[in-house]
């Protein structure tokens, strides 16, 4: 997390909302993002004072409720897993059964997952990983040339409650948990990323960068929305 200013604190209370407060040299205003397990977090300018700050959220208190309605409406929990064999594990927008082996890695073979007797989440987050690292980094090729967007690399890592995230010298990450979702909604992932490193926050240049690379963005954005419930998170590993 970036560093807070002495002026803001890390947590602010505002009525009974309780908001994560980050500072980022890059951002020249303010961002507010309601995130996958119900929690708000607030990217702020260093020149935003905490008065400021409680304005705006004053401001946006409304569309804050709207979006915690949504979160629990569709729930926040991923759904338990068991590491046996039949047990179905998402990869790709299929759904593939466990199948438990004597020893190994886990490996996809014909059409069944592999995971060695014993093992667990951190060999399925492990794998997820390794085959990200490969198919995302030839998947992203296409977007970067169509969008003039060059990155410095890419990753594929645990990121909490975050699809992807991006840093100003060009490295783009994707948390490994994308891999469940199916390709179409995994472009529109990787879109969203590369918009951000022309643009960090989500105001409206980055939505036309967004709609321009990606027409009717909407519905993909919709689809992800709906299918972050069905998602298998991890309770460790992540």
């Amino acid at each position: 997390m970036p560093t807070i200013m002495n002026h803001l604190p890390e947590l602010l209370q505002v009525g009974d909302l309780e908001i994560t407060v980050s500072v980022s040299q890059h951002r020249t205003s303010v961002g507010l993002t309601v995130e996958r397990d119900a929690s708000i977090t607030a990217v702020v300018s260093p020149q935003v004072t905490v008065t400021e700050l409680i304005r705006i959220i004053e401001a946006k208190r409304t569309w804050l409720y709207g979006k915690l309605a949504e979160k629990q409406q569709l729930g926040v929990r991923p759904p338990a897993k068991k590491y046996v064999s039949g047990e179905g594990f998402p990869y790709l927008g299929r759904s593939h059964r466990l199948k438990i082996v004597e020893s190994g890695e886990v490996r996809l073979v014909r059409g069944r997952l592999a995971l060695a007797r014993g093992g667990g989440a951190r060999d399925l987050v492990r794998w997820y990983r390794r085959v990200g690292e490969s198919w995302l980094g030839k998947r992203v090729q296409p977007w970067v040339s169509r969008m003039g967007a060059p990155i410095a690399g890419l990753r594929v890592r645990p990121l909490g409650y975050r699809w992807g995230s991006c840093s100003r010298d060009g490295n783009v990450n994707i948390h490994w948990a994308t891999m469940q979702l199916p390709p179409t909604l995994i472009d529109y992932v990787l879109v969203h990323e590369l918009a951000h490193l022309e643009r960090p926050d989500h105001g409206l240049e980055f939505w036309r960068t967004v709609e321009r690379t990606m027409p009717g963005y909407e519905a993909y954005r919709e689809r992800l929305r709906r299918a972050s419930i069905d998602l298998w998170l991890a309770e460790e590993g992540q």
